[in-house]
């Protein structure tokens, strides 16, 4: 059955200036072709009188219709100017309410895929198949007027009063599988992803933060970070006034290291090997790292036991109750008193007669010292940076991994980053 000519003219691309001129079912796609009705311009030169020199057929890619994919064939007319002596001869008409020069696909449809890829998540190769084209006709539309909203939406980026930066694994590449990382800027105060840079060096996220201009990093009061040296070194080089906080989770993240450091070392001088199933201290392995107060009875029996069994110096057994210390830590209401508990815990884990995972952790606490009380002062954390590494995950999932930097920024910050969706209506392809 043919489809109904006069319906699919009123939705083929919600314009008046077009005439449908065939439609048919090829058994793939409905194609449907059609050309503009708008008046014979003037040259755009010399203004003055154009003829039609011939008519091109320009196949574009639009939302399917009646659940069927859809091909529409723009019969464009090619104008030729009637002074012979002008320096525009020849030129193809363009309407950019149909389709923008060099796309295609339909706008509509270019705003539609966008929408869908950046924020919704759908994969590329997911509409690419519901719309009956290929995977590149739909990444160009996404990355054309995503790159467009993220530019135009001059309000995105607002002022920030705390900012966080992280590392997230961008691709493993080569035969080696060389992993390649990039840097995440937070808003952590709203949690809202502001931009993604290559690489996890200072350089990058530095040349990001002095190109926002001195005025809006004097609004920044405080700066959350794992414990990276040159994330460090970014914050005191652009934003000197900014209280910088150690995020509590990697601090005690790096004392549950130290745990498992000391246990396999234990492990290899009594039984000269890696744990095995039926070790001691690696059947407890997980009972060390928990937080005491989630310890039953059972467990911490069994902890008990293994440490006994497997740990004849008390090695493993201090180490934990170092790391146990440092969790204490963040349950003190005062500043200040946790300046002087800190400051304990570093001169008692300097004693010489601990294992060197306690001196080497107490050696962390001492380069740390200001950026972990300042979690006392602040009350911010590195949490909503890592909330939106793994928003950026959950991209790189549905897109099934990137190797394309410039693909893997647009579509993150299209998801995490809290464009104005409103403006997608209005913007002008790049």
């Amino acid at each position: 059955m043919e489809p109904d000519v006069t319906r699919i003219e009123e939705v083929i691309v919600g314009l008046a200036d077009v005439r449908i001129l065939t439609a048919s079912d090829n058994g793939e796609h409905l194609v449907i072709v059609f050309e503009s009705t708008l008046e014979r311009p003037s040259c755009p030169t010399c203004s003055k009188s154009v003829h039609l020199k011939d008519r091109r057929d320009l196949a574009l890619v639009d939302l399917p219709y009646r659940g069927r994919p859809a091909q529409l064939i723009w019969r464009k007319r090619r104008w030729r100017c009637s002074d012979p002596a002008c320096s525009q001869p020849t030129w193809t008409e363009q309407d950019e309410r149909i389709a923008f020069p060099r796309h295609s696909m339909l706008t509509r449809a270019g705003r539609w895929v966008t929408y869908q890829v950046g924020k919704c998540a759908r994969s590329v190769n997911e509409l690419a198949r519901e719309l009956g084209c290929h995977w590149h006709t739909i990444n160009d539309a996404v990355v054309a007027f995503g790159e467009a909203l993220l530019d135009d939406d001059s309000n995105r980026i607002g002022v920030v009063h705390a900012l966080g930066l992280d590392e997230v694994l961008f691709v493993r590449l080569g035969t080696w599988h060389r992993k390649f990382f990039t840097t995440s800027i937070v808003d952590v105060g709203t949690g809202q992803l502001l931009d993604i840079v290559a690489g996890r060096s200072g350089k990058e996220p530095k040349a990001w933060l002095k190109k926002r201009g001195p005025e809006w990093l004097s609004q920044i009061r405080a700066c959350a970070l794992d414990l990276s040296g040159p994330y460090r070194a970014v914050y005191n080089a652009v934003v000197p006034h900014a209280t910088i906080v150690a995020d509590p989770f990697h601090v005690v993240k790096h004392a549950n290291s130290k745990v498992d450091e000391c246990r396999r070392r234990i492990q290899n001088e009594v039984y000269g090997h890696r744990g095995h199933k039926n070790d001691p201290l690696y059947r407890i392995r997980r009972l060390l790292t928990m937080a005491h107060e989630r310890l039953d009875v059972n467990g911490e029996a069994k902890m008990i036991g293994g440490l006994r069994a497997g740990d004849p110096r008390g090695h493993v057994d201090m180490t934990r109750n170092a790391k146990e210390a440092i969790r204490e830590l963040y349950t003190c209401p005062d500043p200040k008193l946790a300046g002087e508990w800190i400051d304990e815990l570093i001169r008692d884990m300097a004693e010489p007669t601990f294992p060197p995972e306690v001196r080497s952790l107490g050696r962390t606490l001492s380069r740390w010292r200001h950026e972990i009380i300042a979690w006392h002062e602040t009350r911010i954390s590195n949490g909503p940076t890592e909330a939106a590494n793994n928003l950026i995950k959950r991209v790189k999932r549905g897109a099934f991994g990137f190797t394309n930097f410039r693909h893997y920024r647009v579509r993150a910050l299209l998801y995490a980053g809290k464009p104005n969706w409103d403006l997608l209506d209005s913007v002008i392809p790049r």
